[in-house]
């Protein structure tokens, strides 16, 4: 029996039952130090795509620039996808940012709370991150989606006061079984028509228009306007594009 009211557990069944018409194999574990290694051990011991691996609970979580992601047993949407899409060399960039997107579309339409992103793949609300995305390759073809979501999260669990959760954003469900399935639906209405998946990334990336400051490996900062997101992905400041930084919001313009 779980003893917090307030964060159950995933209705397994229920769950991978739903999502079976769409092609989605869905397994809950009640513990792993990262499903994204979880579903990347899988990929490579040729699992086909539709893999989805949700945990209760996750040890040794990771995020984007070997940063590590804690988050309270059952108050997060912790899962890992496996995808083999049949995108162009030039489209596969934009995994990481089509997740965010996806994320962005189905919280809006269920949790019901005004979403944005950040370059490339953070998922806003209210200004304040609510979700990241991590995308690994394992093997040519392959890719792992890793998606963290705060759901319950108290403001005292969070990592900082730059992140936020669902609950405290005012979302109109905290199902997290509702919510996995709409991701998983908008992801696969994303993949399926990269080009227009594309444009409405850009409608609702935060980031383009705003001035910003980006810190690159190895020290270095560069500031600017973020002029757009170019086909690679890649989020062109100042007239150059870069594929890779962590991205500070100094000002919106215009």
């Amino acid at each position: 029996m779980y003893e917090d009211l307030d964060r159950p557990p995933l209705r397994a069944r229920p769950l991978a039952r739903a999502l079976a018409p769409d092609g989605w194999r869905v397994e809950v574990l009640a513990s792993t130090g990262s499903t994204n290694a979880v579903v990347a051990d899988r990929a490579r011991a040729g699992e086909p795509a539709g893999l989805v691996v949700v945990a209760e609970s996750q040890t040794a979580g990771r995020g984007r620039l070997d940063r590590t992601w804690v988050s309270p047993p059952r108050a997060g949407l912790t899962c890992s996808v496996l995808v083999r899409p049949d995108l162009i060399p030039a489209q596969w960039p934009w995994l990481p940012l089509l997740t965010g997107l996806a994320v962005a579309t189905a919280l809006a339409e269920q949790a019901e709370v005004d979403t944005a992103l950040k370059w490339p793949n953070d998922v806003l609300v209210g200004g304040r991150k609510v979700c990241g995305v991590l995308v690994e390759v394992p093997l040519p073809g392959a890719a792992v989606i890793g998606i963290g979501l705060n759901v319950t999260t108290r403001q005292d669990e969070l990592p900082s006061d730059a992140a936020t959760s669902l609950v405290l954003a005012g979302a109109t469900t905290t199902d997290r079984g509702v919510l996995l399935r709409a991701v998983l639906r908008a992801l696969t209405s994303s993949l399926a028509d990269v080009d227009a998946a594309r444009d409405a990334y850009r409608a609702r990336c935060a980031t383009i228009g705003a001035e910003v400051r980006i810190e690159l490996p190895g020290g270095r900062s560069v500031e600017g306007v973020a002029e757009g997101v170019d086909d690679g992905g890649r989020l062109v400041v100042a007239g150059t594009p870069y594929d890779v930084g962590d991205v500070v919001h100094l000002r919106t313009t215009g």
